[in-house]
């Protein structure tokens, strides 16, 4: 078994790259191509075997065709001759009935030989001879060489007249320029005939597996639409086969709902119970002396803030899966109409440019979450403006928040970014919900629960320089969230 391997290993070793190359495509490639490529191997295989086997018992049957006709014009020349009672010599009394033996060197010849003297000849043989083989008594065929040099096939045999005293050995011989036209043309039709055959053979076979394989696509068409959003449960319409398969993916659809919905309830339910009494316990803090209170409130915060960060994540972990595509100014509109009634309050101008076409496939509240804690951020660092747009770019939508605020220099946005960076401890000074909590009021949970967002539905954040002055907020979301994490959908620059 030892050696066994190490002969497979040196064949995969030594084996020419493309052979390689096109094991690995065959055992990537979709299931049509594959049955396509091995129904091509065998028909390239087998017709040529087939047209070889038919070709083969056609020449045969052909030559035996010829061989018969040649037995028959022996048997007639052998009619036609009798013995001079006078001299004892040899005579034809009557033709064979062909002018190819009277046409010189026609390829069509007979001889007759009386022992070592010649006798009798076709005219067509003129003064050429053909070969005597040297054989015993009864009829034999053979392949000889004419009188200029052409292919024959001679029928002969030794036989004694009534009235001869020697043996008389008779030889008709014929060219086989006809025989092998013959075959050649058969061949050449063949070759046509199953030429044709095979492709289509091969169509046939191609519309056999398209209609085969159609129950296989439409399940392909349905994942689509369950990744889409659009149906949530699977076409169980197939064949037996697909069927069970179609009901298990259904079962496991349903158990991840019902997971992810409890999941979401038990999220709600552990943070309204911690709710209470991180409250009861910031009110007894306050018995406490102020070099005390402190810091117990400080950690305190730190609880309430860790809860609301885990809340917003139960909250939107999962919805990618079964989200259906929505209208980013329909979701978006009552949170727009909130801030900018607070950026009204503040003398903030706050100017909106959305997209009416513009969708997306997120969970509504989740794309609430993530315009609300960008616009608050950006509504509480701004000195005087913020700019809110959505537009529709190449495989997504863009949402872009601007404001003239004091902003971040590059290695902030970057530090800001940074995967594993604790919120709670970045600088200070971070506009778009990264501050610390020295800022005006930005506990740093925003930015966070934004991150959050991003990596679940396959999007990108890139904070930036903003045109007039402050912080831009630039997020992407792809069309196909599902196919962006499975690596199909690549993030526009």
């Amino acid at each position: 078994m030892k050696g066994d391997r190490s002969r497979g290993d040196g064949w995969k070793r030594w084996r020419p790259r493309w052979v390689a190359r096109l094991g690995e495509w065959l055992r990537l490639a979709p299931l049509g191509a594959r049955l396509l490529v091995a129904s091509l191997v065998l028909v390239i295989v087998l017709l040529p075997l087939a047209g070889a086997g038919l070709s083969y018992n056609f020449r045969q049957s052909a030559t035996a065709s010829f061989d018969s006709r040649l037995e028959s014009l022996l048997n007639a020349l052998l009619a036609g001759m009798q013995v001079d009672n006078i001299g004892q010599r040899l005579q034809l009394n009557r033709s064979l009935g062909d002018a190819r033996f009277d046409r010189v060197y026609s390829g069509w010849y007979w001889q007759v030989t009386d022992g070592d003297d010649l006798t009798l000849t076709s005219r067509s043989l003129w003064d050429q001879r053909l070969p005597v083989p040297q054989d015993d008594d009864g009829i034999h065929v053979y392949e000889v060489e004419g009188p200029r040099d052409d292919d024959l096939r001679m029928i002969e045999r030794d036989l004694r007249l009534p009235g001869h005293r020697e043996t008389v050995h008779v030889a008709l011989a014929g060219s086989t320029v006809e025989l092998n036209h013959e075959v050649g043309r058969f061949e050449r039709r063949l070759i046509l005939s199953l030429a044709t055959f095979g492709v289509l053979l091969l169509a046939g076979l191609a519309l056999q597996m398209r209609w085969g394989l159609a129950p296989l696509r439409r399940m392909s068409a349905n994942l689509r639409a369950v990744e889409e959003g659009e149906i949530e449960r699977l076409d169980t319409q197939l064949p037996v086969e697909l069927k069970e398969l179609a009901l298990a993916m259904n079962g496991v659809l349903e158990r991840d709902r019902r997971l992810i919905e409890r999941g979401r309830a038990a999220a709600g339910n552990l943070a309204h119970a911690l709710k209470t009494p991180v409250s009861v316990l910031k009110t007894l803090s306050e018995r406490f002396p102020e070099t005390q209170r402190r810091p117990i409130n400080t950690e305190l915060t730190r609880i309430d803030d860790a809860v609301r960060h885990h809340l917003a994540r139960a909250s939107a972990a999962g919805g990618v899966a079964f989200s259906g595509r929505v209208s980013i100014h329909d979701a978006i509109a009552p949170v727009v109409q909130g801030l900018a009634k607070l950026a009204s309050r503040r003398g903030i101008r706050f100017d909106a440019d959305i997209d009416s076409g513009a969708t997306a496939r997120i969970d509504p509240q989740d794309l609430q979450e993530l315009t609300g804690n960008l616009l608050e951020n950006a509504l509480r660092w701004a000195e005087g403006r913020v700019l809110f747009k959505v537009s529709r770019v190449s495989q997504g939508v863009r949402l872009r928040i601007e404001d003239d605020g004091p902003g971040m220099t590059e290695a902030q946005s970057e530090a800001a970014l940074a995967r594993g960076v604790r919120l709670d401890v970045r600088d200070a000074g971070f506009s778009a919900g990264s501050g610390s909590g020295s800022g005006p009021g930005g506990s740093g949970l925003g930015l966070a629960i934004v991150e959050d967002l991003m990596m679940l539905y396959g999007g990108t954040l890139r904070l930036e320089r903003a045109a007039i002055g402050g912080l831009a907020a630039d997020v992407w979301l792809p069309a196909s969230p599902v196919s962006v994490q499975s690596g199909e959908t690549s993030t526009p620059g």
